[in-house]
C-alpha cells in the first residue's frame, strides 16, 4: 500500500499526467510577480521537504527563492578576437544555481541556518527553489534529537562552505573511491584538478 508521500512523488514524477501540470503553471504566473525571497507556510512538495529534514515545528521555516538561469552574464569585447576566443559563452559560475539560491535565502535570514533545498519549478528566464531554514537557538530546535547537530558552532554558515546537499555535490563530495581522489579533502588542496 503506498504513502501519501509516494502519491506525491510520483506525480512531480510524471507532472503531465498528474494534477501538477496546470497546478504549476498556475503557480509561476504568481511566482513571477513574488520578490527573490518568499516565506512560505507550507512546503509546495511535502515528500521532497520531509527527506531533506523539514519538521512541521517552531524553527522551522521553508523560504522560496528565485534565481536567474543560465551561465554568467558577460559583456563582449568589441574589437580585435576571434569569436572562440571572447570568452562570453559557455563561461558558468562555480557553484551551482541551486547553491546560489541557497546562499541568499541564507542572507535574507541570518539568524537561521539552511537545512537543504530542493526544486520547485522552472520556466525560460527562472528556476525556484524552496529552502528550508532552521533557527539554532529556538529551544525546541535545541531539544530536537534529530536536528540538534545544526546547533553547533561548527555548523555556523555551512550554507557557505559548501556544507548543503547542494554545496557538497559541486565541491565534488558525492562519490568516494576511484575518480574522485583529488576531491578530498578539498578541491582546492589539489589545485582544482578534482573537477
Amino acid at each position: 500500500m503506498k504513502s501519501m508521500y509516494a502519491y506525491i512523488r510520483d506525480a512531480w514524477k510524471k507532472p503531465d499526467e498528474s494534477y501538477v501540470d496546470e497546478l504549476m503553471w498556475s503557480r509561476r504566473q504568481e511566482w513571477r510577480r513574488e520578490p527573490s525571497v518568499v516565506r512560505v507556510e507550507h512546503p509546495t512538495r511535502l515528500d521532497r521537504a520531509r527527506a531533506m529534514g523539514y519538521k512541521a515545528k517552531q524553527g522551522i521555516i521553508v523560504a522560496r527563492v528565485k534565481v536567474r538561469r543560465g551561465g554568467r552574464r558577460k559583456s563582449r569585447w568589441q574589437r580585435g578576437r576571434r569569436t572562440k576566443h571572447m570568452g562570453v559563452n559557455k563561461i558558468t559560475p562555480g557553484k551551482s544555481i541551486q547553491s546560489i539560491a541557497e546562499e541568499r535565502a541564507a542572507r535574507r535570514y541570518p539568524n537561521m541556518q539552511v537545512l537543504n533545498s530542493y526544486w520547485v519549478g522552472e520556466d525560460g528566464k527562472h528556476k525556484w527553489y524552496e529552502t528550508i531554514l532552521v533557527d539554532t537557538s529556538h529551544p525546541v530546535i535545541k531539544g530536537d534529537k534529530n536536528l540538534k547537530w545544526i546547533t553547533n558552532n561548527t555548523q555556523k554558515g555551512r550554507v557557505f562552505r559548501g556544507k548543503t546537499s547542494a554545496g557538497r555535490k559541486g565541491r565534488g563530495q558525492r562519490h568516494k573511491g576511484i575518480g574522485t581522489e583529488k576531491t578530498r579533502p578539498s578541491l582546492r588542496a589539489h589545485n582544482n584538478t578534482g573537477k
